[in-house]
């Protein structure tokens, strides 16, 4: 038989697979619970969630507000990293019953003389807990709830505020009941607010034909920095594969003087522990992390669990491979691609303690070298729950390492990472390009349960990807596709300083790009400016400015009636910054419509005037009504506007 309980409690929100998954939140964020608790028959019941940092021991308790239909809701703010706890209770509150009770037959015109004795026996209780001055407001309650000469006082003071009050901090939980626990893990801000820039450091170098070097890396810090990125990514940076290395454009035979694949990891010079020797040592690449370090600017290494064939690790650990009948080994395989110069880890060898153990102490090493940023390679072909295990363990010794799901596939596959502990995702964002698809992609992301556990990272190219609608795209098409990312997500990156340079010759029929900088080195004008350059600088400043783009998921789309036209409204937590975006999608013509404002949302009006201010061009402009004129060229394909009321 199950101990006596009458409250019910279920439907809270927000929980992921019952509870078996946690929510994700950064420092200073605020969780918003929601829960459904009721009880038979007509009693006045009380609500609170209980929350406690998992390195402390007393619950901190809110209580709940009563929305509707039995809907309860609260509040709580996380303050420090690691896991939190929370649950909902719920309980019969006889003495608000009481007094709800007693209210109605005053009401009523009843004598309620016995209901005043009945009303003692909720406040006796009360005089252990109460200060001083309650105290004595409550033994006076007595007194004259026993006397009928004060009865007049008596069904006043029965009915009181202040008596009220008093029932609500001072409860007696008869019949609580409680719910499973849930847990929140809160990471840094970085999880949630980042700015990436791709390159690769052996095409740094100033003379052309020549491989680059970290030293070389070190004169391109301030440009990156200048830009406004605060996340520097290398592709994989240990000693490239000579056993089947690849040529330029993806060829199967290397030439003389050919680089091959950053990602076909290993050769006679070391591993994954160890670095490429063109780039230089493991102490010229510390330096660079510390020197970047100082400038704001973190690194982030790439993470490719696999092996070319001449990898240490295929002679030390032939298990962790799948060896055919006749000998050979299974290279990588992703169909139609074939990645002959790349042996995939054998996740089932019964030798997998031993390669689990060594993918952590690979992690582990480039930590204490200064990493605390990973972008990881192809996740999704890896074991989900290898993943739990990995970044449970980085997680517990550092908290503050942050993992990328470098992960262009199916939807529940990428969600999965994401249960599984990536801190961020990459994203189908590349493809998204019409008005239609974008509202639903963002809808997806930031009003369904991903919100609680994906945090979106959109780039609109990467060295993998060079999506149709930039090929021989115009500058406007490069602006468009940067402002959108910006303002929509709260994470990007970018792959340069190809995109804003406007590289994009492709392999005919294909999203991958000619001559790809992936199997050869490449040289630039790092040093060249363009608007594309500037209006970068210009909308990663506002980024780090303004709070509403520091976050992805308070977004609210706005009516407008032009299909080339998107236009969106943008706030933080507390509305202390409001910001309304609106982007052309067309790279070649000029586009006009009425942008409706989202007066409810905005806490406005109608016909109250607001000012918009221009955060690109400066402009300010009054809005006076609902619905408000505007115009795109695409010199400037897009507006950012600051809300000022």
């Amino acid at each position: 038989m199950q101990n006596q309980k009458r409250v019910v409690i279920e439907n809270i929100t927000p929980q992921i697979n019952q509870g078996s998954i946690f929510i994700k939140r950064i420092v200073g964020e605020l969780v918003n619970i929601h829960a459904d608790v009721l009880v038979d028959g007509h009693d006045i019941i009380q609500s609170s969630i209980l929350f406690k940092h998992e390195k402390e021991r007393k619950w901190v308790e809110r209580r709940m507000s009563l929305l509707n239909n039995d809907e309860w809701s609260a509040t709580f703010q996380v303050n420090k990293q690691g896991f939190y706890t929370y649950k909902v209770t719920g309980w019969v509150d006889y003495a608000l019953n009481w007094q709800y009770g007693i209210g109605r037959k005053i009401e009523d015109h009843q004598k309620v003389t016995s209901e005043l004795l009945e009303g003692i026996e909720y406040l006796r209780p009360l005089l252990k807990s109460v200060g001083k001055s309650d105290k004595e407001y409550l033994n006076h309650l007595i007194a004259i709830f026993k006397n009928n000469q004060d009865y007049d006082e008596a069904i006043k003071e029965a009915v009181s505020e202040r008596l009220e009050q008093i029932f609500t901090a001072n409860p007696e939980k008869f019949l609580l009941n409680e719910s499973p626990q849930f847990k929140v893990y809160v990471d840094r801000k970085k999880a949630r607010f980042s700015t990436w820039y791709e390159f690769f450091p052996r095409s740094a170098s100033e003379t052309k034909g020549k491989h680059g070097t970290f030293k070389d890396c070190h004169r391109l810090l301030p440009r990156v920095k200048a830009m406004g990125f605060d996340t520097l990514y290398f592709p994989p940076v240990h000693p490239i594969g000579e056993v089947n290395r690849k040529g330029k454009n993806n060829t199967t035979e290397a030439k003389k003087g050919d680089v091959g694949s950053t990602w076909g990891i290993g050769s006679k010079h070391g591993g994954h522990k160890d670095i490429h020797p063109e780039l230089g040592s493991i102490e010229d690449f510390k330096e660079l992390v510390v020197d970047a370090k100082k400038m704001g600017i973190e690194i982030a290494m790439d993470y490719a669990l696999q092996a070319a064939p001449d990898h240490p690790w295929v002679t030390d650990h032939p298990d962790w491979f799948k060896w055919r009948p006749d000998g050979t080994v299974q290279y990588a395989e992703n169909p139609p691609k074939k990645y002959q110069d790349i042996l995939p880890i054998y996740w089932e060898s019964s030798d997998y303690k031993k390669l689990w153990k060594e993918c952590l102490e690979t992690l582990f090493y480039w930590i204490d070298s200064g990493i605390n940023v990973f972008r990881v390679d192809n996740p999704h072909t890896k074991p989900y729950y290898f993943w739990n295990w990995i970044i449970s363990e980085v997680k517990k010794k550092y908290p503050n390492v942050i993992f990328l799901a470098e992960s262009f596939t199916r939807p529940k596959v990428m969600d999965q990472l994401a249960k599984q502990g990536y801190t961020q995702s990459y994203t189908y964002f590349t493809w998204r390009d019409n008005k239609h698809e974008l509202i639903e992609y963002m809808n997806d992301l930031t009003k369904t349960d991903r919100k609680e556990y994906m945090q979106p990272n959109f780039w609109p190219n990467t060295p993998d990807i060079n999506p149709f609608h930039l090929q021989e795209a115009n500058e406007s098409k490069y602006l468009q596709r940067y402002a959108l990312a910006a303002t929509l997500s709260s994470s990007i990156g970018i792959y340069g300083p190809v995109f804003e340079q406007m590289i994009s010759e492709a392999i005919l029929g294909k999203e991958e790009y000619f001559m790809s900088e992936k199997f050869q080195l490449c040289h630039y004008d790092w040093f060249k400016e363009n608007k594309i350059t500037k209006l970068i600088t210009r909308i990663n400043k506002i980024r780090h400015e303004h709070e509403s783009y520091q976050q992805t998921n308070n977004i609210q789309f706005c009516c407008i009636e032009n299909n080339n036209l998107l236009a969106f409204y943008k706030w933080n937590d507390d509305k202390t910054d409001e910001t309304i975006t609106i982007v052309s999608l067309d790279q070649y013509y000029m586009q006009s419509g009425m942008v409706q404002l989202p007066l409810v949302d905005l806490s406005i009006e109608a016909g109250h005037q607001i000012q918009v201010h221009d955060l690109i061009t400066g402009n300010i402009y009054d809005w006076h009504n609902e619905w408000n004129y505007v115009e795109l060229h695409p010199t400037l394909p897009f507006h950012i506007f600051k809300i000022k009321k």
